[in-house]
């Protein structure tokens, strides 16, 4: 009987090591992309608040509007969630971070009007890095809502299929954290795919540990990422053609 008894309690031993790793997992890429954004953002934006000095915007160093106040106020929330919602999944909270993830759907439903509308704020005030044209630099926010909202949407729809539904939000972080990336020290004149080659360092991450945890990948890495890396050079390729110029013009009218 004891030998029995074992044999029955084996097979859940696996499962349980691969819950706790994951728990360790996702609350470190949680807590390393939090760090990546303030240290990206701080000297634009966090440790302003703590100055004297004025805020300007990154790049082009014009003042704030309060839609970007709005818009860094609703990035900095999200941040701050990620990080709530990993550590009450660790805590096996999942009443409570399902409870949650109500206003996180709409936190996120207000991250993309709203970062939607400072792109093209932006674009119209002529804002944007030092060297790039402002119709052509409004392709990379634009796509970065374009994927995050995709991302969302997907992992909402399948917020029952918690394998799914944790990689899904990882790849909606990821898809953000580009902007983060090119405000590191020395990183933005090597140019945009330096900055989400960092970015993208997290969903490389996760497709190890898949591999590491599971030895195979899960679809959602394997199609959510293939489509976020493949849209980077896409976004680069249209953002100068005379289309997309076209395009870019009549939405900042």
């Amino acid at each position: 009987m004891p030998t029995l008894a074992a044999s029955q309690t084996m097979p859940h031993a696996p499962v349980r090591r691969v819950g706790t790793h994951d728990r360790v997992f996702y609350g470190s890429v949680a807590v390393s992309m939090a760090v990546m954004a303030i240290v990206g953002f701080a000297p634009t934006f966090y440790l302003r608040l703590f100055s004297a000095g004025p805020m300007v915007t990154f790049g082009g160093g014009r003042p704030f509007t309060p839609l970007v106040y709005v818009h860094a106020v609703l990035f900095t929330a999200w941040v701050a969630l990620f990080i709530v919602q990993t550590a009450l999944i660790s805590a096996r909270h999942v009443a409570v971070h399902r409870r949650i993830g109500i206003g996180g759907a709409v936190l996120a439903a207000a991250m993309i009007v709203v970062a939607t509308m400072t792109a093209l704020a932006g674009a119209k005030r002529a804002a944007g890095p030092p060297g790039i044209p402002p119709l052509v630099f409004l392709a990379i926010p634009l796509f970065d809502m374009v994927m995050f909202t995709t991302f969302i949407t997907a992992a909402l729809a399948l917020r029952r299929h918690k394998e799914a539904h944790k990689r899904l939000m990882l790849l909606a972080y990821v898809s953000i954290m580009a902007a983060a990336a090119a405000r590191l020290p020395g990183v933005l004149p090597l140019g945009p795919l330096a900055f989400y080659g960092i970015a993208f360092v997290f969903l490389a991450a996760g497709i190890v540990y898949d591999l590491v945890s599971r030895r195979r990948v899960h679809p959602a890495y394997l199609w959510g990422g293939t489509l976020l890396v493949a849209s980077v050079p896409l976004r680069l390729a249209i953002s100068g053609t005379a289309t997309w110029m076209a395009i870019a013009q009549a939405l900042t009218r």
